[in-house]
């Protein structure tokens, strides 16, 4: 009986061993990274994964180092020593906010969370928040800090700053907050007041924001807290847990109200105003476990009532056969997004270049900071990418992303730094938050 017992044992060791060697065997990228880019990105069949691909690059810091730059350019760390620096800000007088910032605690309610808990532990990346707002002044512009201070502290993993009407807007986590300012203060005391508040934390805890040209409204990004919705979508189509999430929020600081400005958007990230065309414009994150070849992350001009598709579809109507229930009523409606920057890059940071001074090949386009993939093979992303636009106020038919800054990853593919937040410095400089590097890098023209 003993001997049956260990032999059965034995059998559901093997087969589940089996089972694990199946499911976690990676899916390996058919495709260029290049091909799934541009406004007609390649678009392959889905090769859906039950246990995800995971290609983590360990941080192991620059040791010296530092980023490489495009022909033409140079690099120099702005500001260094800083704790996990995310987004940047540039005030009118030229001092730049700099939001050191991390995800506040997740919860683990499945295989996915417990997957994404393990690729932020190896990314290096799971770490304390240290919740402030740090000021970084370059007083004789020679593109070096010598002034840093803590602007403001005891803040909920905040990201996206904005100043107008005599406020500084701070978006928290899980609120809109903002405190009376005036560019040259180095110290905030005010408690900050809140406007609005939304759903915080979850997978994608990071809110974008920006003020209106004409002060008249904010937006802020708020992406979603599940890869594509897993169990929570309701009969008629409405997804309870996601309520005010994966989209972008339209707000009224006046009134402290806000409406659902553009929806179906998985995790959007950066915003920016086009100064050519004055459209809105966003960095959005696609959604894992398609294999390596999808889905394409990307950036597109925003306008209100607009939906993108998540859960149900991406890039415009491709149906993703894991949601249940689906949606067919919505997918003739889905917008395809304006330009594909690649599957997995994890883009981020986005800056228009007309305050840049990078020289004529990077006069009239768009900065997209690329954080790195986890969920592919090989590694993409990890480097800052520039797109150039047409007069029409969209990017050239035709064009490729061409990469700005890279050396983000060592010879091994060990990640000496991971850019996040971009924005130019008073002086047409590109500066790039580091997260991983725990610096913040200068581009400029040699």
């Amino acid at each position: 009986m003993r001997k049956h017992i260990l032999i059965v044992l034995g059998i559901f060791i093997v087969a589940g061993a089996a089972f694990y060697y199946w499911a976690s065997r990676p899916d390996i990228a058919k495709l260029p990274a290049d091909a799934v880019t541009g406004k007609r990105p390649k678009i392959t069949q889905a090769r859906y994964q039950n246990f995800p691909t995971i290609g983590i690059a360990k941080p192991v810091g620059w040791g010296g180092a530092k980023p490489t730059a495009a022909a033409g350019l140079q690099v120099n760390a702005f500001a260094s020593g800083l704790d996990h620096p995310r987004w940047i800000y540039r005030l009118p007088n030229g001092d730049v906010l700099v939001a050191e910032t991390n995800s506040p605690p997740r919860q683990v309610r499945g295989v996915t969370d417990w997957v994404m808990g393990l690729f932020l532990s190896q990314a290096g990346a799971n770490t304390p928040s240290a919740n402030r707002i740090t000021l970084l002044r370059d007083a004789d512009g020679d593109g070096v800090a010598e002034t840093k201070t803590v602007l403001i502290g005891g803040l909920n993993s905040p990201l996206g700053m904005a100043l107008t009407g005599g406020y500084l807007y701070i978006a928290n986590t899980d609120a809109l907050v903002r405190v009376p300012f005036t560019p040259g203060q180095t110290k905030i005391t005010a408690r900050p007041e809140t406007v609005v508040t939304y759903p915080g934390g979850g997978n994608h805890w990071g809110r974008g924001l920006l003020a209106a040209p004409d002060g008249s409204s904010l937006y802020v990004s708020v992406g979603s807290s599940s890869n594509i919705a897993e169990g929570e979508i309701e009969p008629d189509a409405t997804i309870p847990e996601e309520k005010n999430r994966a989209n972008i929020l339209q707000v009224d600081s006046v009134h402290k109200a806000a409406r659902v400005y553009a929806g179906g958007l998985r995790n959007p990230q950066g915003l920016a105003f086009n100064p050519q065309s004055g459209g809105l414009w966003t960095v959005v994150n696609e959604r894992d476990m398609m294999g390596s070849d999808l889905a394409p992350d990307y950036m597109t001009q925003i306008e209100l009532g607009d939906h993108f598709g998540w859960p149900w579809y991406y890039w415009g109507g491709y149906p993703d056969a894991r949601v249940k229930p689906q949606n067919p009523a919505l997918q003739e409606y889905a917008k395809r997004p304006d330009y594909a920057l690649g599957a997995h890059v994890a883009a981020l940071g986005l800056a228009f270049a007309n305050d840049a001074k990078l020289g004529p090949n990077f006069a009239n386009g768009a900065f997209v900071g690329e954080h790195g993939s986890w969920n592919r093979k090989p590694l993409t992303g990890y480097k800052v990418v520039y797109i150039p636009f047409a007069a029409d106020g969209f990017p050239v038919k035709g064009a490729r992303p061409v990469d700005l800054l890279t050396g983000f990853l060592d010879a091994n593919g060990q990640a000496r730094g991971r850019p996040v937040g971009v924005a130019t410095d008073k002086t047409g400089g590109l500066l790039v938050a580091d997260d991983v590097g725990n610096v913040i890098w200068r581009v400029s023209a040699k």
